[in-house]
């Protein structure tokens, strides 16, 4: 109980002030007034910070790695992509992303789990992701979802190394710490290949002659869900740029973070004020709140792959969007 003399007028108010919080504290009571302005600021403040991946530094890692650990010792043989500002599994401060490898003749066990997940292909063909008996073929480019707890595994028909972009929901779930995840008795899941549009594969030519249709120098089309028509996740939506030689994005600074992946070309990405050089295969951490603009090459058209976390936001009633200011 609180001690009658801590409510009473002292020569020293900050000492019975003292005195209360200490007393609080033993109730697992803290006071709200001394942090209320670092938790609630007047701008966002991510702690991501601006980082690129280069593929040609990450493939050597995915392929002696694949040769080393096999299917059997790791369930899923990916490199995380860990922002420099935070710890795993943080790519940025709600997205992750990982690079995956699997080899000729490999198959990666069947599970499913609560975190939504999808893959962006970045080299080989004749792999495959097996989900809820849907088998379905993957080249470079497709984008291939699983959502949330259905069954999936991978296997690599082929005789090429496979290496994919995964990019997962699991960041938030540290917040709400609720995952679940199951093995399937079996090595693999029981699926068959079929024939007609899948609303878990989004091929890359069908995006491409989207991305080509309009005029002007740039252009972004969103993933459209076959089965909803609306965003590809409840928390994770995706899209692609198209940039011309020599042009540039027009500038955005939006309470979404994003992670980008070059499907083709080379130029160079701006965000808050940093500069990063990116080619084919490379993957950037784009945290919320920073002007981005991407700015290609003279060489040949650029296209970009962008996942995002806009549907997560926009549910929590919280994206805001503007050209920002330079440095931002």
């Amino acid at each position: 109980m609180l001690d009658a003399t801590m409510t009473t007028t002292t020569s020293n108010p900050n000492a019975a002030l003292d005195a209360v919080i200490e007393a609080a504290k033993k109730h697992s009571a803290v006071p709200l007034w001394p942090v209320l302005g670092t938790l609630s600021t007047p701008e966002p403040r991510p702690k991501a910070v601006p980082h690129i991946w280069p593929f040609a530094v990450m493939r050597p890692f995915c392929e002696a790695a694949a040769k080393l650990v096999g299917t059997e010792f790791a369930e899923r043989r990916v490199f995380s992509l860990i922002n420099p500002a935070l710890g795993d599994p943080y790519t940025t401060d709600t997205l992750y992303a990982g690079l995956q490898t699997i080899l000729p003749g490999e198959v990666a066990r069947a599970h499913r789990h609560t975190i939504f997940a999808l893959r962006f292909i970045i080299e080989g063909d004749r792999a495959y992701t097996a989900v809820e008996g849907e088998k379905v073929m993957m080249q470079r480019g497709d984008l291939v979802l699983t959502p949330q707890d259905e069954w999936h595994d991978h296997g690599n028909e082929g005789d090429k190394i496979m290496i994919w972009m995964d990019g997962l929901d699991h960041p938030i779930w540290r917040a709400v710490p609720l995952v679940f995840t199951e093995h399937y008795g079996n090595k693999q899941f029981p699926s068959e290949v079929t024939t007609k549009p899948s609303v878990r594969k989004y091929p890359w030519d069908e995006m491409q002659a989207k991305l080509d249709a309009p005029s002007g120098p740039t252009a972004e089309v969103p993933y459209v869900h076959r089965g909803t028509g609306g965003e590809i996740g409840a928390t994770i939506g995706a899209s692609a740029i198209r940039i011309n030689a020599g042009a540039e994005t027009p500038a955005l600074r939006e309470t979404s973070s994003s992670i980008i992946n070059v499907y083709q070309g080379s130029g160079t990405a701006l965000i808050g004020g940093e500069t990063l050089r990116f080619t084919q295969g490379d993957v950037i951490a784009v945290p919320a709140w920073k002007q981005v603009r991407f700015r290609a090459d003279t060489g040949g058209t650029t296209y970009l792959f962008r996942m995002h976390d806009r549907p997560l936001v926009r549910a929590l009633n919280a994206y805001r969007a503007d050209a920002g200011a330079v440095g931002a």
